[in-house]
């Protein structure tokens, strides 16, 4: 299928569901249904670098605070449009993306993965010591209660993060059928051999590290209005890097269907968790079926599909 038609088709079914959704006309499906949404930008995203390269990153929640605290920013300096401060959220997460994989992706397995854990906890203790963007005690963005011609600023946001999706999506699937993703799956199958092989893997691993960050830092960019409120704790949030490890590698790291799989599944139950029992409950229920897939399935949901497949063909 040629990626303009697959586009074609996530874009329609991205209508489908806004159209049901406003058809049920409850505001909770779209408060819900923004999270699950978020989760399958930021697991695509993740699995870009993580699935396709090999290259374990706990640092997911950085990139996305680096989205969420340049709305914070502009808002206070120089209010901007959502889809702009998307883009200006994306081109910062980017780079910082480029720049941590210049500084580490030199390094590999663990040192790599501690690498990535030590830039969330170093932009964390810069954010919590600016001031201007709130520091230790965080900042409030005030929202309209309604956008013209769509309606409520829930569903606003919740539009724009179904975008989103459609493009990490569309993204993630574009690579996989390309020369670059080829490169990426040489890189993860064996380094090594690769680079005898003249791939070359470091300028491979920074266009990864640059894709997943600008995407996961455009997926934080919208966080601010969608809450009302930001702080350290919840930018910088556990939830976001354990969930976007989660999520691939419960669906399948191996393909783009694996993350959208694991998002829809895991940030489905999450929420259904949250609101009958606790967040507490959504979050070790992550753990749970972590640890159940990496020892029972560790090729995740995708895995057992191709695997029940092969023994039906054989």
């Amino acid at each position: 299928m040629r990626t303009s038609t697959f586009i074609m088709i996530c874009v329609a079914v991205a209508a489908v569901v806004f159209s049901l959704l406003r058809i049920l006309g409850n505001e909770y499906y779209f408060f819900a249904g923004y999270v699950v949404l978020q989760f399958i930008v930021l697991a695509t995203a993740w699995n870009i670098l993580g699935g396709y390269t090999g290259y374990v990153n706990f640092g997911s929640a950085a990139f996305f605070a680096v989205g969420a605290y340049t709305t914070i920013f502009f808002h206070k300096t120089f209010p901007l449009p959502i889809p702009i401060l998307i883009v200006i959220g994306g081109f910062l997460s980017g780079l910082i993306g480029l720049g941590m994989g210049y500084l580490t992706l030199r390094l590999r397995g663990a040192f790599f993965a501690i690498g990535t854990l030590a830039l969330a906890v170093v932009l964390a203790t810069i954010v919590t010591n600016w001031s201007y963007l709130g520091g230790a005690r965080g900042a409030y963005v005030l929202r309209p209660d309604e956008i013209a011609v769509i309606g409520s600023y829930v569903q606003y946001l919740f539009l724009l993060m179904l975008l989103l999706a459609v493009i990490a999506i569309a993204t993630a699937r574009g690579i996989e059928h390309s020369k670059l993703g080829y490169g990426f799956h040489t890189i993860r199958d064996d380094e090594l051999a690769a680079e005898a092989s003249g791939v070359p893997t470091l300028r491979l691993k920074l266009i990864a590290t640059t894709i997943s960050g600008a995407l996961m830092g455009m997926a934080g960019a919208p966080f601010p209005y969608y809450l009302g409120y930001v702080q350290p704790s919840s930018a910088f949030g556990l939830e976001y890097a354990v969930n976007s490890i989660a999520m691939p590698m419960i669906g399948g790291t191996t393909s783009w269907v694996g993350p959208l799989i694991g998002a829809i599944l895991l940030a489905t139950l999450q929420q259904w968790a949250t609101v009958t029992f606790s967040s507490e409950w959504g979050v070790l229920l992550v753990g749970v079926l972590l640890v159940a897939f990496v020892v029972l399935a560790p090729r995740g949901i995708v895995g057992l599909v191709e695997g029940w497949r092969r023994r039906r063909a054989g």
